[in-house]
């Protein structure tokens, strides 16, 4: 009777286990629902409002100009200048292909690779701490002034920032639940983020740190649990009146040694695929960096303390942000070691180079804002939810005056605006059958002649060029040796001249500004902002 009894309820827990029993199942209603989706709807909105209105600054116009290239010379580009962009131009060379090169079509990949940044950045932060840490920080990160100034530009950097928390992201995964099919999305992830941006592969020292902080808290509390099994064992031994002989050491030791490396073994060889893919593009970029970072300077430590207000592109809210982050940290304990080190490493070890190799530029270095959200998120979801979205509709209002001031340029400082298309608007309104065009200076980080042949499809003849960017594989056109010859036959000339100028004439040095003197007179001068343009005749 007892054993039909005992039998009939053990089967009943059973069935009860495997079909659910009269337990009442989970409201699907009740779910909570996910954090993602408003960080990113967030910063879709916020980075797609005026994205066009902005004129291509002159590294968009760089963009522009490798990825309307065949892809051969696109390639041979990447072999003379600008190889760590390369991928990135191959990328945008597809996607004109597909989308056009207007201004908004141009910068569409970039706003949503910094809406899918912002949505996990909140997944992230539900990971590591809760969905309350996660929405709040992918909220922040979504009104930053940095997240539209890098959203809305035709650069690899949105990008960057992205698979930065991608592979951030599927690492915690791996080493949670680990399994081939988690290590390969972490390999493929970060094979992408060193292809995008190779400063950003510094974001791996703090991986390793996760790492091995994993791989020892997994060491300590086997042998906790170890410890506390035999103590439980020499307890009964004794209770028992046995004789008392202490467990035999090392049992399973080589087995659980390899076990124990699996995870940080498999995290190296996940690396791997990176280093074959990267390692060319590093070795090509390096023997590149005196002509490609020509304009950089060593880097100071004034850089360091405004680097928070470079990334945030804005002062006030990059102090807030650090402040917010620093409390996050405080707060979280042992939790912050992966988004604070995401942070610290890559600045420091970016800054440590830097003062031996002039690399440091602050936009480098964007893809560590997500993680300070993540803390800040943390800070934040300390108090009320109310006082929380206050606290990040604050940094939105701080950050109005450079949100607006970013859609008018994206030149530095933003009181120093480049009218590209000015420019354009009256060369073409102007120009007649025979006109000729000369650019100074030439080889400027300026890109004068793209800035015309972008917003100017019928322009007047190169006069000077003798081999364009294509054919040269380069960012820059190689002009003729003989100024005076190449300007013979040629009666009216558009001198575009970069900053404003009283005499145009004047402003060209060399053996080029002589011939143009010698040969023709000033008719007219227009200024436009950053540029000035005169019509010459003879």
């Amino acid at each position: 009777m007892w054993k039909a009894r005992s039998v009939g309820r053990l089967s009943g827990r059973w069935r009860s286990a495997r079909t659910g029993g009269d337990r009442p199942r989970p409201d699907p209603a009740r779910r909570p629902l996910p954090v993602w989706p408003w960080p990113a709807l967030l910063t879709l909105s916020v980075t797609g409002t005026g994205i066009g209105r902005a004129q291509p600054w002159r590294d968009e116009l760089a963009t522009w100009s490798a990825a309307t290239r065949p892809v051969d010379d696109l390639l041979r580009l990447a072999g003379t200048i600008d190889a760590a962009t390369g991928p990135y131009y191959l990328l945008m060379h597809g996607w004109v292909a597909l989308a056009g090169d207007s201004v908004t079509a141009l910068r569409l990949p970039a706003a949503l690779a910094m809406a899918a940044a912002a949505g996990l950045t909140a997944f992230l932060g539900q990971r590591l701490v809760d969905a309350r840490a996660g929405l709040l920080a992918g909220l922040l990160l979504a009104v930053l002034p940095g997240t539209s100034r890098y959203g809305q530009e035709a650069r690899p950097y949105a990008l960057a920032t992205l698979f930065a928390v991608l592979a951030t992201l599927l690492l915690v995964e791996a080493l949670r639940r680990p399994g081939w099919a988690r290590w390969a999305g972490y390999a493929a992830a970060v094979a992408a983020l060193g292809l995008t941006h190779l400063m950003a592969l510094t974001l791996l020292a703090a991986h390793a740190v996760a790492v091995l902080a994993d791989h020892r808290g997994r060491e300590g509390t086997y042998h906790r649990r170890r410890e506390r099994r035999d103590h439980r064992g020499r307890e009964r031994r004794d209770h028992r009146g046995r004789e008392r002989t202490e467990p035999p050491t090392g049992s399973g030791g080589p087995v659980r040694a390899a076990r124990s490396w699996r995870r940080p073994l498999s995290w190296v060889l996940a690396l791997v695929p990176a280093a074959l893919l990267v390692t060319p593009l590093v070795l090509l970029a390096a023997r590149q960096r005196s002509r490609q970072l020509d304009w950089v300077d060593p880097a100071r430590l004034d850089d360091l303390a405004a680097l928070p207000g470079g990334v945030a592109q804005s002062g006030v809210v990059g102090g807030l942000l650090v402040g917010l982050a620093a409390l996050g940290a405080a707060g979280l304990g042992r939790r912050a070691l992966l988004p604070g080190c995401a942070v610290l490493l890559p600045v420091l070890l970016v800054f440590a180079a830097a003062a031996v190799v002039p690399l440091w530029v602050p936009r480098y270095l964007v893809f560590v804002v997500p993680f300070a959200c993540l803390l800040a998120g943390a800070a934040l979801a300390t108090v009320r939810l109310p006082a929380a979205l206050a606290v990040v509709a604050l940094a939105g209002l701080l950050g109005l005056p450079e949100q607006a001031a970013l859609r008018r340029t994206h030149e530095w400082p933003r009181s120093a605006p480049v009218d590209y298309r000015g420019v354009a608007r009256i060369v073409g309104d102007g120009q007649r059958p025979g006109d000729a065009v000369v650019y100074s200076p030439r080889e400027s980080w300026l890109f004068l002649d793209l800035g015309l042949a972008y917003h100017l499809d019928h322009r007047p003849r190169d006069v000077l060029a003798t081999r364009d960017q294509v054919s040269r594989g380069d960012l820059w056109a190689a002009e003729c040796d003989r100024p005076a010859a190449c300007l013979a036959g040629t009666d009216r000339i558009w001198l575009v001249v970069a900053g404003r100028r009283e005499d145009p004439l004047a402003a060209v040095p060399g053996a080029k500004g002589d011939a143009l003197r010698a040969g023709y007179t000033v008719d007219r001068v227009w200024h436009r902002p950053g540029l000035t343009v005169a019509l010459l005749t003879r």
